[in-house]
């Protein structure tokens, strides 16, 4: 890989992490505003940061090898802070489809990442897919439920029913599913060295 795609890589990797504490600084500075309350703002400042030490802490775990994946690092933020725009300008309560495309682009970009992560492995294009949309379809249930306990312990806004939880394992999955084979395709089509590829 050039330079030039890896200090890219980079710059997106900084733009989307400072997008998310900008995101979520903006919620505990405004949390009266309608996108905001009694949507569990405090939790997505707990929960949410993970995101952007998963990619560096599995690196440092691996011994370092490789040249850092940043593309997929930004890749697997980038939902994060969609969802929390979404909020900020309360765009879930506002827009009906609003939720469903949102899942369907969120794991699009959280399988992509994940595609990109494990490239360097080797693994054929279908090995690729079915394990992107596999941990797709595991992470949209771990999603939910975390939804579900989150509401449990008293937070109103998130109107959690039956219909939508299906709806959003449906949806996610298939965005999942899409995310997996797209990456997949583009990587087995050149030679991959580097997930930034």
């Amino acid at each position: 890989m050039d330079d030039s795609r890896l200090e890219g890589g980079r710059r997106l990797m900084w733009v989307v992490k400072g997008a998310l504490a900008a995101t979520l600084l903006a919620g505990l500075l405004f949390p009266g505003i309608p996108g905001v309350a009694g949507k569990g703002w405090p939790e997505r400042c707990v929960g949410y940061p993970i995101s952007a030490l998963v990619v560096p802490a599995i690196w440092v775990l691996r011994g370092r090898r490789g040249r850092y994946p940043y593309l997929a690092d930004a890749l697997l933020v980038v939902p994060f802070v969609l969802d929390l725009l979404g909020n900020l300008v309360n765009l879930f309560d506002t827009v009906e489809q609003f939720d469903d495309v949102l899942h369907f682009v969120n794991w699009t970009f959280l399988v992509a990442a994940l595609v990109l992560f494990m490239a360097p492995a080797g693994l054929a294009r279908w090995n690729l897919v079915l394990m992107g949309s596999g941990f797709g379809a595991l992470a949209i249930v771990a999603w939910e439920g975390v939804e579900w306990i989150i509401q449990e312990m008293g937070t109103t806004g998130l109107q959690l029913t039956y219909d939508d939880t299906v709806g959003d394992l449906v949806l996610s999955t298939a965005g999942g599913m899409l995310g997996a084979l797209v990456t997949a395709s583009i990587l087995t089509r050149s030679p991959v060295t580097s997930p930034d590829a």
